[in-house]
């Protein structure tokens, strides 16, 4: 079977893998663009997950204001400059600066979070389920899965993305590893509210 060169390009670009590999996937997939596409996102995030442990110091610092009333500095890091430059990148630093200013994260990821605000919010719940009348035997259950539910709220990787709430940030920034062909990672925010006191 004939593989279309546009169509070999196209999964190319959308993956970030080789057109080998781009070319091999619509051989194995039939010439089914989709089957293809789900076979290359599923290696290319493969991929992403391996580059993690690789060192990510280039990057942008991104800003974002909201009619002078929010503005967000947003700080993400890849392995070289030149992928800094790109414009994949540029625009995955501007869209991470308007989820920020959107949905008010208040840590990167859930290893991020401070330990004493983990046990404080721990110390609530447990005394929330308490009083409710729960099980002495389910509480720590309950208040586990509480725990995970008001940490994914309000860490940046683990929130719906604004542009496409079927997928978290966290997938989203994954998504662009494989893009670029490098470890990207979020390293940190800031948001500034008007007449908000930190």
């Amino acid at each position: 079977m004939a593989i279309d060169i546009a169509e070999v390009k196209r999964l190319k670009e959308l993956t970030g893998v080789g057109l080998t590999d781009a070319k091999a996937a619509l051989e194995e997939s039939g010439g089914d663009f989709d089957k293809a596409l789900a076979a290359m996102r599923k290696k290319g995030l493969t991929k992403a997950e391996k580059r993690g442990a690789r060192e990510a110091r280039a990057g942008l610092i991104g800003t974002y204001n909201h009619d002078g009333r929010i503005g967000v500095l947003v700080e993400v890091n890849c392995e070289t400059d030149f992928v800094a430059r790109n414009e994949i990148f540029t625009e995955l630093v501007k869209d991470l600066a308007m989820h920020v200013a959107a949905s008010d994260p208040q840590y990167v990821s859930v290893d991020g979070v401070p330990a004493e605000d983990r046990e404080k919010v721990k110390a609530e719940l447990v005394e929330k389920a308490k009083n409710e009348g729960r099980p002495a035997d389910m509480v720590d259950k309950i208040v586990e899965g509480q725990l995970v539910k008001h940490f994914a709220e309000r860490c940046l990787l683990d929130q719906p993305f604004i542009k496409n709430p079927d997928q978290t940030v966290g997938d989203y920034v994954k998504g662009h590893n494989a893009r670029l062909g490098e470890n990207v990672v979020v390293r940190r925010f800031s948001r500034f509210a008007l007449g908000e006191i930190s």
